[in-house]
């Protein structure tokens, strides 16, 4: 079993300490307390294009990265190039070892659509596991109001799934505040939201929401899958929160 870099302790102190602090003092904590050794990963959502406005001034060299499945939408990507104008930052691309088409040939076809755990796990968790090797903490856009599995995090706890810290900085926003967050800012956002996409991740399993319906109600639509698997909470031999 690989070893926790971080005292249990101090995880469980600094979570305490920074539960009722704002998203730019708990990033700026973050940056302080593991400074190189820190990353962040995004889905260019809205949560995590706010995230990258605040990292613009906190920590503006922070490695930030996109699990770029293959299946994102066309939107998303020039997001990325937006922000990349708009920041000077540029998120790099994680990728999948096989293409899309070299993936699908391999199971003769979309695994989106037979087994989308599979599809998830190998184009999104694998990915994510190599991005986080030589890192001590991780940086995520979760709000604890989204899912269930959100709803147990805490601002800053250990990730027994990849085995290093991870940090929550907008867990107690709710989307009024993001929204406004990014009015207030001018934040470059992914024009989907505007058509009936609150929750946007890869295009075969994202659909518009209709009025009323849960702000994730348009992923994987149709099926009991709420989550990809990157922010379920697992707990090993007490090393988790």
């Amino acid at each position: 079993m690989s070893v926790q870099v971080f005292p249990q302790e101090q995880i469980v102190k600094a979570a305490q300490v920074l539960e009722g602090e704002s998203p730019q003092n708990i990033l700026h904590w973050a940056a302080e307390t593991f400074g190189s050794r820190l990353t962040m990963a995004t889905a260019f959502g809205a949560e995590g294009c706010c995230l990258i406005h605040m990292l613009a001034e906190i920590a503006p060299d922070l490695r930030i990265f996109n699990l770029d499945t293959g299946y994102q939408f066309e939107e998303t990507l020039q997001l990325r190039e937006r922000i990349r104008e708009r920041y000077g930052i540029a998120v790099e691309l994680v990728r999948p070892e096989l293409t899309v088409a070299e993936y699908e040939a391999e199971y003769g076809g979309p695994l989106y659509r037979i087994r989308p755990d599979q599809c998830c796990h190998d184009r999104k968790l694998v990915p994510l596991r190599r991005a986080l090797v030589g890192y001590d903490a991780w940086i995520s856009a979760i709000r604890r109001d989204q899912t269930v599995d959100r709803g147990r995090a805490v601002v800053v706890q250990w990730d027994a799934k990849f085995n290093l810290v991870k940090v929550n900085p907008l867990l107690n926003w709710d989307r009024k505040q993001v929204w406004a967050f990014i009015v207030k800012n001018e934040v470059p956002y992914n024009p989907l939201h505007d058509q009936g996409y609150p929750s946007i991740g890869c295009w075969p399993c994202t659909r518009p929401i209709a009025a009323g319906e849960d702000e994730r109600a348009g992923r994987w639509s149709g099926t009991m899958k709420k989550e990809c698997g990157l922010h379920v909470i697992e707990h090993r031999d007490g090393s988790g929160i």
